[in-house]
């Protein structure tokens, strides 16, 4: 049940970052000033606090997360995707990068829930293959790295 109740904590905070960075990137606005728009949450400050790493993460890692992405959706560019779908991506992969104790698999399903609550049923298919070959480039990189130390 406790493990239950931290999944669904964390859930709601992803879904909370990426609420932020939705509003932050049609707001064109600072991440933290759409941060200040979700302040009042009702949510415990753990929650907040998760949200507010995430959405403040993505948006600081563009640089690498952006790449990483274009990468792996063949003949996409970033801006022909749907607003959302790219969020749910970079926010996806943001975790991939910096959250180590977040298994990749259970990113990649949150990621997936996200774009069955907030996206068309087609991007589903398209999250779903775009993070599952990052993944796989990441884990063969950081298989060839661990080879080599």
């Amino acid at each position: 049940m406790k493990a239950a109740r931290r999944h669904d904590r964390r859930h709601q905070s992803r879904e909370a970052a990426l609420q932020v960075l939705y509003q932050s990137e049609i707001g064109k606005m600072p991440v933290d000033t759409a941060l200040e728009a979700f302040a009042e949450l009702e949510s415990a400050p753990p929650q907040r606090e998760f949200a507010a790493w995430l959405a403040r993460g993505t948006a600081a890692h563009l640089d690498e997360i952006d790449p990483l992405i274009t990468g792996s959706a063949q003949h996409w560019r970033l801006a022909r995707m749907a607003v959302i779908d790219r969020l749910i991506m970079r926010l996806a992969v943001f975790e991939f990068l910096y959250a180590e104790e977040t298994p990749r698999p259970v990113v990649i399903n949150e990621a997936l829930e996200l774009a069955r609550t907030f996206s068309a049923d087609e991007a589903v298919a398209f999250v779903n293959g775009v993070l599952d070959d990052i993944r796989q480039r990441l884990d063969a990189g950081e298989a060839k790295q661990s080879a080599a130390d």
